[in-house]
This record gives structure tokens, sequence and C-alpha cells, in this order.
């Protein structure tokens, strides 16, 4: 076989081979539920949110509480927040919570859990791919 030739089937074979890139994911961040009643905004939503993490609801509050700096609570499979926030600013920091606790670095997918490494630290631990690495406590 000719380099030319060889050349010619290995165009073939990439232009008929299926892009990486174009990998299906179906795993997507929740977008916020969120209702303002008085002076609290009521997440609705954060059992679906912390089903989709795979993480505890009380983990979820802790962190938005730290976000947001007000006191939280989880009531009835809701977090009510004290205080008036948008919708789009919950869910920037939902998202952030999943770039950060949730989705892995190296493999992007959600197939992960949080291992204590004392000191105010966790180790974020992939089970599909198996990287593990180091993350601040929320």
């Amino acid at each position: 076989m000719s380099d030319e030739e060889y050349m010619k089937l290995l165009d073939r074979a990439f232009t008929n081979a299926p892009s990486v890139a174009k990998e299906n994911v179906d795993f997507v961040i929740p977008k916020v539920d969120s209702l303002v009643q008085g002076n609290k905004t009521i997440l609705r939503n954060l059992n679906i949110i912390s089903d989709r993490a795979r993480r505890d609801p009380k983990e979820i509050a802790r962190y938005m509480s730290k976000e947001l700096g007000v006191p939280v609570s989880v009531e009835e499979q809701r977090l009510a927040i004290s205080g008036r926030f948008q919708g789009a600013d919950l869910d920037k920091r939902i998202q952030r919570y999943f770039e950060v606790y949730v989705i892995c670095k190296e493999c992007h997918k959600p197939d992960t859990k949080l291992e204590s490494a004392g000191r105010g630290m966790f180790y974020l631990v992939c089970e599909a791919c198996g990287s593990r690495y180091g993350v601040k406590n929320y």
C-alpha cells in the first residue's frame, strides 16, 4: 500500500468516525425553582437538586448559607433563605456548587463523592475515572 492510498483511507476513516466532542451528555444541572415570600426566599426544588448532585440537602443548605451570607433552614424538602434573592443569582450559586463540589475536573462526570480530609478540607473522589483532588470546605 502506498503512502497516498494510506492517507486517503486515513482521511476517510476520520471523516466517518464519530467526534468525541459531540458526546451525548444526559446530565443537566437543575434550574432553581424559587419563590419570594415576605423577607424569605424559598427554594422549592431542593430535593431535586440534592438528588442530582448525590449530596445531602443539609450540605447544599450549608453551602448556600455561606455563599449568600445569610441564615438558611431546610423545611419540608424546601430551603428557606433569609432575605430576598433573584432566581438567576441562586442559579449561579447552584451552578458553582456543581462545578466545584460535584463534577469531576478530569472526566467532567458527576459521579463523585466527598471524603473528609480533615482540617476543613475534602477530597472529591470520582467514581468514574478514579481521580482524587482536594477542595475547600464550604
